[in-house]
């Protein structure tokens, strides 16, 4: 069992993640209140509207998406406040978050794959892959559209409630339809500002408790994992196991279970390993990032569970984060399966 000075390196870990993830949570927030409370919002919609028109969500819901390819965190902290405030119900939420991603992998390219997975992997292999992700990503973002154009109607969306502040607390308006009290808005652009810090700190009220809670029950159980395994009978082979099944079932090089598997880790790891693989001709460039993608799907349990539950938890839920895991996966894993098609077809 591990000591104290371990679990307490766990726990400052866990600090530390909970803090990056607040402070890009804030920011998003902060920045979705300010622009509403100074008009940007539909001034930054106008941008966004050819992807928000045909999904037939407000253009203002674009600033989000947009948003996602600074920081996908602050992204997905500006669609919670338009959800929060009634602007989307959960059928549209979802179509946003879907039509999220393409916008989300695009940040990966300037900050890990350009920089350094292609390194790693050589410029004809890395670049395939990365287009071949990429691509996977602009189908999934389309998808979104699409189901938004035949999903979507005016029941899902309530575009009066952009007059709310983002985290719902809408302008009041009397049952006659007169305007409530002037002295009840902000006038100057200070008030604005502090009226937007305010709705900031009480939206990570909200939500940092759930996240932080749900980051140190997952931390626990993944640093005890081996021995919860040992517990219920099993072991790490059941990881390699199931690498081998799907790789010869597709007819994979044998030296793709060791890629798989580091892969299913952490990817840089599983670059690093199919390099020298690929130069010494055992990987072709196909079968490469075909074994890639095979990773990519393999580790999708160990990062949901490590990474897309604390983080969307926090951010929904748990009954409405678990929705979102269930479409960003199941969208991800149907994409990969038919990329794995086209590439390993004769």
């Amino acid at each position: 069992m591990r000591g104290v000075s371990s679990l307490v390196t766990l726990l400052a870990d866990v600090v530390w993640r909970v803090l990056r993830i607040a402070i890009f949570l804030s920011i998003g927030v902060f920045l979705a209140n300010l622009a509403v409370s100074f008009g940007l919002v539909e001034k930054i919609a106008v941008v966004s509207q050819y992807l928000t028109g045909p999904a037939n969500l407000p253009d203002e819901v674009g600033t989000a998406i947009l948003t996602t390819t600074a920081s996908p965190t602050a992204g997905y902290g500006m669609l919670a406040d338009f959800r929060e405030s009634g602007v989307l119900d959960d059928r549209a939420t979802l179509v946003a978050v879907t039509i999220n991603t393409f916008f989300g992998f695009a940040q990966h390219i300037v900050t890990f794959y350009v920089p350094i997975l292609i390194p790693i992997l050589g410029a004809r292999v890395g670049v395939l892959y990365v287009t071949t992700r990429g691509l996977i990503s602009l189908a999934i973002t389309l998808t979104g559209i699409v189901a938004g154009a035949v999903l979507l109607d005016s029941a899902n969306v309530d575009r009066g409630a952009m007059a709310a502040t983002p985290d719902g607390g809408a302008k009041t308006r009397a049952d006659d339809g007169t305007a409530s009290d002037d002295e009840d808005e902000p006038e100057t652009n200070v008030e604005r500002v502090l009226e937007a810090l305010f709705e900031t700190g009480e939206k990570l009220g909200e939500i940092l408790p759930r996240l932080a809670g749900i980051y140190v029950v997952v931390a626990l159980l993944v640093a005890y994992s081996e021995e919860i395994l040992v517990l219920a009978g099993g072991s790490g082979q059941a990881l390699t196991t199931g690498a081998s099944g799907l790789t010869g079932l597709l007819g994979l090089p044998g030296a793709a279970v060791p890629v798989v598997a580091a892969f299913a880790l952490d990817t840089t790891s599983g670059a690093v390993v199919i390099a020298p693989l690929i130069e010494n001709g055992t990987f072709t460039a196909r079968t490469a990032v075909a074994t890639m993608l095979v990773g990519g799907i393999v580790s999708f349990a160990v990062s949901t569970f490590k990474r897309s539950i604390p983080f969307q938890y926090g951010i929904w839920g748990r009954e409405f984060g678990s929705k979102v895991i269930a479409v960003n996966t199941g969208l991800k894993i149907g994409w990969i399966a038919l990329a794995l098609t086209i590439l390993l077809v004769p």
